[in-house]
């Protein structure tokens, strides 16, 4: 069985506010949906990916990302991101109530879609994260049989270790680049980011 994943999304114009400045003003909007765009394209086309479901402020606003087959719903309003994930992986087993759910960080802009398939691998089914590349915060949470239980937020690769969430042991580099400033950006950068983003930043793409 294929494992179906959460995505949060908020609206691009409010969301990343550490990454203002990298890019024109007008343009922030742009790239925090361009950052969004590259990470699904890469998610969906990963091995063992059965469904994403964007879970989005104003799914107005990040319409565009239904090109890459993934569904979206409007977070319930005043929960905080925890919410909307616990949300969406609600909805997620209402319609399948044995399935596996997980949550992605919708900023991964050079995902390599090998490095979500080995982490999916390594976690085996079972309660597992991956903590980002400072080593402090969470990219991916995979539920395992039981609840996603997010603790999403400052130190949460703590929280998820605290909770009973095994720390996945794997590289996958790109996986634990997520973006929340401009020195993150820059670190993406080196590592070539997908399409959206490459094009709004002028870095070669060399995600496939």
């Amino acid at each position: 069985m294929g494992i179906d994943l959460i995505v949060p999304m908020k609206r691009p114009a409010e969301g990343k506010s550490r990454l203002r400045g990298a890019v024109v003003p007008e343009r922030h909007a742009e790239l925090v949906l361009a950052l969004a765009y590259d990470t699904l394209s890469a998610a969906t086309s990963a091995d063992g990916i059965r469904r994403v479901l964007v879970v989005a402020a104003d799914p107005a606003s990040v319409a565009d990302l239904t090109e890459l087959g993934v569904e979206i719903v409007t977070e319930p309003p005043g929960g905080g991101l925890n919410s909307a994930l616990r949300y969406g992986a609600a909805l997620l087993r209402r319609d399948t109530p044995s399935g596996l759910v997980g949550a992605l960080q919708a900023d991964l802009p050079a995902l390599r879609t090998e490095d979500l398939t080995a982490a999916l691998a390594e976690a085996a089914g079972r309660r597992a994260f991956v903590a980002d590349r400072q080593g402090t915060g969470t990219t991916l949470l995979l539920a395992g049989a039981g609840p996603l239980e997010p603790r999403f937020g400052e130190g949460s690769a703590r929280a998820h270790t605290a909770s009973g969430a095994t720390p996945l042991t794997i590289a996958a580099e790109s996986l634990r680049a997520d973006v929340d400033t401009a020195d993150d950006l820059a670190h993406v950068r080196t590592l070539g980011v997908g399409k959206r983003s490459s094009t709004l930043l002028g870095t070669p793409c060399v995600v496939m």
